[in-house]
């Protein structure tokens, strides 16, 4: 019997055969994990996250719905763990309705570098922030019996290269940071699975590191669930299995399945091996209760308390940069009773940008633009003009919306589904979708299994420029593209060449020049044919409207009627992905000439910034009021009409450094990397790490954001000013709201030691506390530094007792110098400061207390 299995799962074992074992080692679909059906042990369903349960709409096309909440830099952006947790209870729930017991989620690697793709997926700069966020959001997701996956283990904090390359990272950095949020949480948040990274660590694949997925994740910090690949990721049989990797996904039997089989068929791998990697797979889910599942159909419901708590949570996100009077009182809140007239301006003002690109992308339940949700807030009483600006689209935007109406009146495109290659006969099923993207995956219509197909997808789209509209295709499967009867794309007859598109599985048609009429309806066909499905299947469809010459003239004008102008500015999905990494900090586009030309014309301009990372902003000093409302998900455009109004104090704070410039990032010159080599060259000095330390200006500070209302932070109060080192200190600050608004704040907790044996960053996060309170309102917040909160991994010197010997009789003194011969986390004697603050520059007091020796 092993202790480390579930009871049913240990009587279970014994029964399988040696290809069911292996079986339960490998998907048995792309998004499922395998069961034993002959022992009436079913399949388990994944579904991709973490800003929403996706469910099948790949990358944000099918029929089903899900609540996209704020992506995780915004929720790393609340600083708020009980906040994050509900979410992570309402995507539990959600992932049940989607018929799955997996969520890929959550994303904990850090903001090494500003441009790295996908940092809007993950929370933060610093460990510790991710890491309470990361716990919060597992225990909130698996109490509904789902299992995260905690991704991705390890070091892969860029996306180019990134199924190949090597991150180099030494060992504190990687104790210190890099696996931090892993570590709690495993501990904390006692997470049932985690996914390994595509990239290499120091040389070695993560699917082939036993000295991480076991010696690490298992016995150190008792991790006790399943480890997977990521989505096609590398592994070796025999050294993945010897190092604990669990499962192998998706299916393909490529290492695991059929191939480990093979392998203790063969003796390379012990049976033993294979039994533990099937029992831990099987306890997983025996401990969910998950083996008793019944089929299940997939659901979208849409539920009023998930769209009001991701609004809250979108608020909650909301950063004030800036806040300046013009006229003797703050631009922000706006003076609604006052304000006759709004210019909304920008390229993000007109549209939904709420999510990043990739693989988290969903279909949500709705999507409004800040346009819109300004005009339906305060359209009765306010004058509300909108002008873009300029275009900033890296790619064309797909048809959607009012432009596209499907045959049978619906909106959209209207699919017909043919069970040959041919289009002949009558389609054995029809759906519709809201956009011209139509991918699937291993269902293409609800209720239609087919591997040999075509399909056919009909809209009537309706221009509103005239004029010469580029149509882009971009297809996975062979496809071609009518306009009012004749073909203008053809990826049938002559196939294009492998891109960068759909993880390296699309391919692009070259564009075709096609001259429309505005307010006429054009026939628009998609049809393309399947001979197998690899990973998925169709296309994307993209149409590039003339752009006006004039637009930012018209935007400045606008802007100089209007009472107040605001302006949202940002990036899109195509910018900010997986699968790439950004080459500059500054918004796409004209969007800086823009900002500039619109705030000399009217000086009560605010600005919104719509991204998901940091960017430039040459013109921030110039502009009284920004706001950043991050990638807010599907209730961001009315939780930033909640912000402007004041019905709602932004409640976010920075969590990721804005630097003034990318020379200054702590990763210059080592991202992403050269020739696949990624080297962490700035080793511990990562974030406002890097800053503090190095006194460099930025442009607005980790933990920065401000409020409508005032705070009073008083000093901090210890427990003693002088404790053993290794014991904990007690923190006690008291918080006033001071102002005539409620609001939040965030008191933050650095330590700063005041001297090392090893080198230290001048302070670091070590606790924080959101606290909301009433005008007038007061009370005291407490932190409990443990001895981490003080410590550092001190990688060890196994020579030293023999260079200590060795030296001695020209040097005595090395004898009474003391170092650690085997690696370990060391609290040094000595003092430290207890440092309050509103952000890593605002210091608000400092107390110092005296560790001393056992």
């Amino acid at each position: 019997m092993n202790p480390e299995l579930g009871p049913r799962t240990q009587q279970v074992l014994g029964q399988l055969t040696l290809e069911e074992k292996a079986a339960i080692t490998a998907g048995s679909g792309f998004f499922h994990m395998t069961g034993v059906e002959r022992l009436g042990i079913p399949n388990w369903l994944t579904t991709d996250g973490p800003n929403g349960a996706r469910g099948s709409s790949f990358l944000g096309s099918g029929d089903s719905k899900s609540t996209a909440i704020p992506t995780g830099s915004a929720l790393g952006a609340t600083w708020d763990p009980e906040l994050v947790e509900a979410l992570g209870v309402m995507l539990g729930d959600e992932t049940r309705t989607k018929a799955c017991r997996v969520l890929l989620a959550p994303t904990v690697n850090l903001h090494r570098a500003p441009l790295a793709g996908r940092n809007f997926e993950c929370f933060s700069e610093d460990p510790l922030l991710s890491g309470v966020l990361a716990a919060a959001y597992v225990r909130g997701v698996q109490s509904r019996g789902v299992v995260t996956t905690v991704k991705h283990f390890v070091g892969n904090e860029c996306e180019t290269d990134r199924w190949t390359s090597n991150s180099v990272i030494d060992e504190r950095a990687l104790r210190e940071l890099y696996l931090v949020p892993f570590e709690y949480a495993v501990r904390d948040g006692g997470t049932l699975g985690v996914m390994t990274s595509y990239n290499r660590v120091n040389g070695a694949y993560c699917t082939e590191q036993r000295s991480l997925l076991t010696d690490l994740l298992r016995d150190e910090w008792g991790f006790d669930g399943f480890i997977t690949t990521d989505w096609m990721s590398g592994a070796d049989t025999v050294l993945s299995a010897e190092a604990g990797l669990t499962v192998e996904m998706p299916a393909g039997n490529r290492a695991f399945g059929t191939a480990l089989a093979a392998a203790v068929r063969e003796g390379r791998v012990d049976e033993t091996t294979l039994d533990l990697l099937a029992g831990r797979m099987l306890s997983v889910f025996e401990s969910i209760g998950a083996w008793d599942d019944e089929p299940a159909v997939e659901r979208s419901i849409d539920r009023p308390e998930h769209r009001a708590l991701a609004r809250r949570a979108a608020s909650g996100s909301m950063v004030l940069l800036r806040n300046m009077p013009v006229g003797g009182a703050p631009v922000l809140p706006l003076a609604v009773g006052s304000v006759r007239s709004i210019a909304v301006i920008g390229p993000n003002a007109g549209r939904a940008q709420i999510m990043g690109g990739g693989s988290s992308n969903l279909r949500p339940f709705h999507r409004t633009s800040p346009l819109d949700a300004l005009r339906a807030r305060l359209g009765d009483t306010v004058e509300i003009t909108y002008a873009e600006g300029c275009n900033i689209d890296k790619a064309p935007p797909l048809i959607s919306g009012s432009e596209a109406v499907a045959p049978n009146g619906e909106p959209g495109f209207l699919l017909e589904l043919f069970d040959d290659t041919t289009f002949d006969g009558e389609p054995v099923g029809t759906a519709t979708r809201d956009t011209s993207r139509v991918l699937f995956g291993d269902e293409v219509l609800p209720g239609i299994r087919l591997r040999r197909f075509a399909l056919r997808a009909t809209a009537d789209y309706t221009p509103t420029v005239t004029g010469e509209h580029s149509f882009e295709l971009t297809q996975v499967s062979p496809t071609r593209v009518l306009v009012d009867g004749v073909v203008v794309a053809d990826g049938i007859t002559e196939r294009p060449p492998p891109s960068s598109a759909f993880f390296g599985f699309g391919a692009s048609v070259p564009p075709a020049m096609v001259r429309l009429e505005a307010g006429s309806a054009h026939r628009v066909v998609i049809e393309f044919v399947v001979e197998h499905v690899m990973m998925f299947g169709g296309a994307d469809l993209r149409v590039r409207a003339p752009f006006p010459s004039d637009a930012m003239a018209v935007a400045v004008e606008a802007a100089a009627a209007a009472d107040v102008a605001v302006v949202v500015v940002g990036t899109n999905d195509d910018w900010e992905t997986e699968g790439e990494d950004r080459t500059t900090l500054s918004l796409p586009g004209a969007q800086d000439e823009l900002v500039a030309a619109v705030v000399a014309a009217n000086p009560r301009t605010v600005v919104v910034v719509n991204t998901g990372a940091p960017v430039a902003m040459p013109w921030a000093d110039d502009v009284p009021a920004i706001v950043q409302s991050w990638l807010g998900g599907q209730e961001m455009a009315d939780a930033l009409v909640d912000v402007l109004v004041g019905d709602t104090d932004p409640g976010g704070r920075l969590p990721t450094t804005f630097p003034l410039r990318v020379e200054h990032t702590p990763s210059y010159g080592n991202f992403p990397g050269d020739n696949g080599e990624v080297v962490y060259a700035e080793g511990l000095l990562v974030g406002y790490r890097w800053y503090d330390s190095r006194h460099l200006p930025v442009l607005f500070p980790f933990g920065h954001g401000g409020s409508y209302t005032t705070f009073d932070v008083g000093a901090p109060v210890l427990s003693a000013a002088s404790v053993a080192a290794g014991d904990t200190v007690g923190v006690e600050v008291t918080v006033t709201n001071t102002g005539s608004r409620r609001g939040s704040h965030v008191v933050q907790c650095y330590v700063r030691p005041h001297g090392a044996r090893v080198f230290r960053p001048d302070k670091e996060l070590k606790a924080f506390r959101k606290v909301t309170l009433d005008p007038g309102a007061s009370t005291t917040v407490a932190f409990d530094l443990d001895h981490r909160a003080f410590a550092y991994w001190d990688p060890a010197q196994p020579e030293w007792p023999e260079l200590r010997a060795r030296q001695a009789p020209t040097l005595p003194q090395l004898q009474a110098e003391q170092r650690r011969t085997e690696p370990g986390w060391t609290v040094e004697p000595g003092r430290y400061d207890i440092v309050i603050a509103n952000s890593a520059t605002d210091i608000v007091a400092v107390a110092t207390v005296e560790l001393t020796a056992g």
